[in-house]
């Protein structure tokens, strides 16, 4: 496996894309660290299905990616990491006039500021091997831009912009850094957003999901949290040794528009 003896921590992972991801690290062959804030019988027991399913070591390690202290505990508390996903995130819709104060706090840090604590965190354990991987999850958000999300909008070029700064410092060090730029994922957050659609538009399933969640995906159809993983782990591969400091959209076309 080509990820074997490898360490894999992804942020915000035990749901949606993060958990995506961190399954298809583990069919890799990493050892990973699964993430959230919270710390219930249902997170730990995430870690130990994938465990069962891949034959690797998964643990559940709890941290507030709101937190700085926390994020760079995740890492200290891991012993590190070779593959760092940073993906954790949250969103907030409103104007920018009426955009409460806290949201935006709370989306720049969590969606932002938390792959900065952590990149800083893992950083020095990688050079030190002289191999490393990472990743941030952005969004097409990150290279385009829609209203009434602000904050989220403004997190997400941060961490494109974050991403290009950490590949120059790390060039010629055996580290990359990439961002991946989804546009819309189904995840079962936004599969509990169709009946909703579906009642506000009194429109089917299907054309809610091609005329108004998708509207701006020329694809017609959903990225997967596995496709999601699949470009993660092709990142992590020796054929990616050379891919850093870019953009990689997995967003059915949106962002060619």
């Amino acid at each position: 496996m080509q990820l074997a003896g490898k360490r894999a921590i992804v942020t915000g992972s035990n749901s949606g894309i993060g958990l995506g991801v961190a399954r298809e690290l583990a069919r890799a062959g990493a050892d990973v660290v699964i993430n959230s804030f919270t710390d219930t019988s249902d997170d730990h027991r995430i870690a130990a299905d994938i465990a069962s399913e891949t034959g690797v070591t998964v643990t559940y390690i709890q941290a507030d990616m709101s937190k700085a202290d926390d994020c760079r505990a995740l890492i200290e508390k891991a012993g590190g990491c070779d593959i760092l996903v940073n993906n954790a995130g949250i969103q907030h819709v409103a104007r920018i006039e009426e955009f409460p104060a806290d949201k935006w706090d709370a989306i720049i840090a969590i969606n932002l500021s938390s792959s900065f604590h952590t990149t800083a965190a893992a950083l020095p354990g990688m050079y030190a091997k002289g191999w490393g991987r990472v990743i941030n999850i952005a969004s097409a958000h990150g290279l385009t831009a829609s209203p009434y999300k602000s904050a989220y909008i403004a997190a997400k070029h941060g961490v494109v912009g974050l991403s290009k700064t950490t590949a120059l410092e790390a060039a010629g060090k055996g580290v990359t850094c990439n961002a991946i730029c989804p546009g819309y994922v189904l995840t079962p957050i936004v599969e509990k957003q169709i009946p909703d659609q579906m009642k506000t538009h009194n429109m089917d399933r299907e054309t809610v999901i091609r005329e108004v969640m998708l509207s701006r995906q020329p694809s017609g159809e959903f990225a997967t949290v596995e496709q999601i993983g699949g470009t993660t782990v092709f990142l992590c591969s020796d054929a990616a040794a050379q891919i850093t400091g870019t953009t990689i959209s997995v967003d059915g076309g949106w962002t060619a528009l």
